[in-house]
């Protein structure tokens, strides 16, 4: 049954949960993720099979986010995703620490990409089910800075934890990011969430019979070729970050576990000033200027990377990083919303662009892995950043229709 819509005191009333929400899922998410490499390394292993391990995680994540899409569209329960995500995440972690046998830490890695892969279609639907089409963009802005501020704070407490507790210290502190992540979706009312606008149809649809069949993603140019840049842009931005921490422990700059959180620091703090920004170019102009922008960074700072493998390359490569990530943080889901509304499946729409997405994230790590192993770490970085100029192609190729289908101030038509 349609629910009533929120007015503007009650949508006051729950955006503070949604914003803690996004900040403690960051570290959550992230769990020891980012500090997986170092970890292995410490204990023997080679970037290749770290690279592949990372990988197999990928892949499930992949291969679980548009299933996972589509049941967040079906689902009136979709704080419940959030809960069992944030559980299953924080226990399939703690795997790392008992054992770095190969297939456990491949476990590990699957069951927390398949957790993980839900959430983010969690909070769009939720996000959506408060605001609603019209203050979508300007509300997932605002959810992107806090979540990237979890990011620094998970980010800065694990780096010092990590130096004089150790690995399991930060492990505990994912963990206690996910029972506040949990604290935080129980925070949110359900009646505040219109399960209708959660997954994209009018108000005045009917949810049951109105959804449009799953064709509807494969009919809408746009959404296409926006997934297509997406695989290319990630193919070489997904092992970047870790390989730069390998490249500079390998090369001994410094304490590695602090190098690794100044790397994600300074990338999420460029990424709260960032999506703030993103939210209002998009807002004036739209969506296709800021994903150009954001395709743009990825062969600069490939460019950097390759020359400066220490402290003095850390801030501009991380920084282009922030500029990347945090305009497509906010662009991609806003624009998925925008091509899908109307269609009811916008949530399928999101799983379904993070899965072509995942696609280059996740074979990354394997092939940026082997290459450093054969190539070295410098030639990596530069043929990783050339992968962006495919993503920079296809969006001048099919400027005239990505412009108009990016245009938030037209009326949006699903199979454009």
């Amino acid at each position: 049954m349609h629910q009533p819509r929120a007015n503007t005191s009650d949508q006051h009333r729950v955006v503070w949960p949604l914003q803690a929400l996004n900040f403690f899922m960051a570290d959550m998410q992230a769990g020891i993720g980012p500090f997986l490499g170092i970890f292995l390394l410490a204990h023997g292993w080679k970037s290749g099979l770290i690279g592949s391990v990372m990988t197999i995680g990928g892949v499930a994540g992949m291969l679980m986010t548009a299933p996972a899409g589509a049941l967040i569209d079906a689902t009136k329960r979709k704080r419940m995703y959030v809960v069992v995500a944030a559980l299953f995440t924080t226990l399939a972690s703690g795997i790392i620490l008992i054992s770095q046998n190969f297939w456990l830490v491949s476990i590990s890695q699957i069951a927390t990409a398949i957790a993980g892969s839900a959430i983010g279609p969690a909070v769009v639907g939720i996000t959506l089910g408060i605001v609603r089409q019209s203050g979508f963009n300007r509300q997932n802005g605002y959810n992107q800075a806090y979540n990237h501020a979890g990011n620094v704070v998970g980010a800065a407490l694990s780096g010092y934890l990590g130096m004089k507790y150790g690995m399991p210290a930060v492990f505990v502190l994912a963990a206690l990011f996910g029972v506040l992540a949990i604290i935080s979706v129980l925070l949110i009312p359900a009646r505040e969430i219109d399960d209708n606008a959660a997954r994209g149809l009018a108000e005045k649809e009917n949810q049951q019979n109105e959804a449009n069949g799953f064709q509807v993603l494969l009919k809408n140019k746009s959404l296409l070729i926006l997934a297509a840049a997406l695989a290319c842009f990630h193919l070489g931005n997904g092992a970047m970050l870790p390989l730069y921490g390998l490249a500079a422990a390998a090369k001994n700059v410094g304490n590695p576990t602090e190098f690794v959180a100044m790397t994600i620091i300074i990338a999420q703090l460029a990424m709260i000033v960032v999506s703030i920004v993103a939210m209002r170019m998009a807002e004036k102009s739209g969506y296709w200027l800021v994903m150009l922008i954001s395709f743009m960074a990825l062969p600069l700072r490939g460019f950097i990377a390759a020359h400066f493998i220490d402290h003095t390359g850390l801030y501009p490569v991380q920084i282009l990083d922030g500029i990347g990530a945090g305009l497509q943080s906010v662009a991609v889901p806003g624009l998925v919303a925008h091509l899908l509304n109307g269609t009811g499946r916008i949530n399928i729409g999101q799983g379904a662009v993070m899965t072509v997405q995942g696609l280059g994230a996740s074979l990354s790590p394997a092939i940026g892995g082997w290459m450093a192993q054969q190539i070295g770490y410098p030639s990596t970085f530069l043929t990783l950043g050339s992968f962006a100029f495919v993503s920079i192609g296809l969006w001048m190729l099919f400027a005239a229709t990505l412009k108009s289908a990016c245009n938030t101030t037209s009326t949006n038509i699903v199979h454009a």
